[in-house]
């Protein structure tokens, strides 16, 4: 059991947690993700890591509610406890493991949409961390959806906040800053883009077209987490690719964003399911390819 020792509502649907996983909280890196279970019989959930803290032996997820499992979530309080909190899972960042003097004369951007400042906060605090400091765009529908404002400035080197409706910050999407910065003369080696897959769809149209090299983060996607579900398959240039497997993070400008959003509603229906499984025959899962995983 793991318990859970804070509990806050950040925003409108969106919650934060701190949750008491010490071996977790001890091997975590940034871009790394858990699978929470709330009860026996409750569904796997997977989560990207917001923090972690080594001594406390603590974890942050933070986590928006899209259906019945994360709703029932959302009524958990301080005290409360999950009946599985499992990982650290997937690759962390690829940054962990460059050379520090290199990326300190690096030059990075990095753009977080809605829900996607969670997972983008840990890796700007890696940074902060060991010296290195980097801009940060922050983007939201509203000025009530905007999380972790404080949280991020306190560790980016510079911080832009925009509103898609103009309530707060820069009026208008993430993209329109990343041309007015590029256009003020800023010059970035690499861009980290992690929102909904539409978002970082057009980051990467962009940054592309301003030769800025781009890692998406594909959590969106993930069901299972372990590659037998065949959610999260995507194509990555000429390779097939599993988000919670081979990633989350992978080369925004391979990655067939409108094939993952098709995919992704196909998947969420039995039909779908089954359709996809014929198409994609032995490729459909991760790992074995064979393991039945939807069924």
């Amino acid at each position: 059991m793991y318990k859970i020792q804070k509990a806050e509502k950040l925003a409108d649907k969106i919650f934060l947690m701190d949750v008491e996983a010490p071996r977790v909280a001890r091997h975590c890196q940034p871009g790394q993700f858990v699978i929470v279970k709330m009860d026996e019989k409750g569904e796997r959930i997977p989560l990207t890591i917001c923090d972690y803290d080594r001594e406390a032996g603590t974890v942050t997820i933070v986590f928006q509610i899209v259906g019945a499992s994360t709703d029932k979530m959302a009524e958990l309080k301080e005290g409360d406890y999950f009946r599985d909190f499992t990982g650290p899972l997937g690759c962390a960042s690829e940054f962990v493991e460059e050379d520090l003097e290199e990326l300190k004369n690096k030059k990075i951007l990095f753009v977080a949409g809605g829900v996607g400042a969670a997972p983008v906060y840990p890796q700007v605090k890696w940074m902060h961390e060991r010296g290195i400091d980097v801009d940060v765009i922050v983007g939201s529908k509203t000025k009530e959806m905007l999380i972790l404002e404080k949280e991020m400035e306190a560790v980016a080197g510079n911080l832009y906040v925009c509103t898609d409706d103009g309530s707060y910050g820069h009026h208008g999407m993430v993209t329109s800053m990343i041309e007015k910065l590029v256009g003020e003369g800023k010059k970035y080696d690499r861009c980290v883009a992690i929102g909904p897959m539409i978002m970082m769809k057009f980051v990467c149209l962009l940054t592309k077209k301003l030769e800025i090299p781009t890692i998406v983060s594909m959590n969106p996607i993930m069901v299972d987490g372990t590659g037998m579900c065949g959610a999260c398959r995507l194509q990555v240039g000429d390779e097939i690719k599993f988000a919670c497997v081979d990633g989350p993070e992978f080369d925004g400008h391979l990655v067939d964003f409108d094939q993952a959003m098709k995919r992704q509603l196909m998947y969420k229906t039995e039909e779908g399911r089954a359709i996809l499984k014929l198409q994609e025959g032995d490729t459909h899962h991760g790992g074995c390819g064979n393991c039945g995983g939807d069924n």
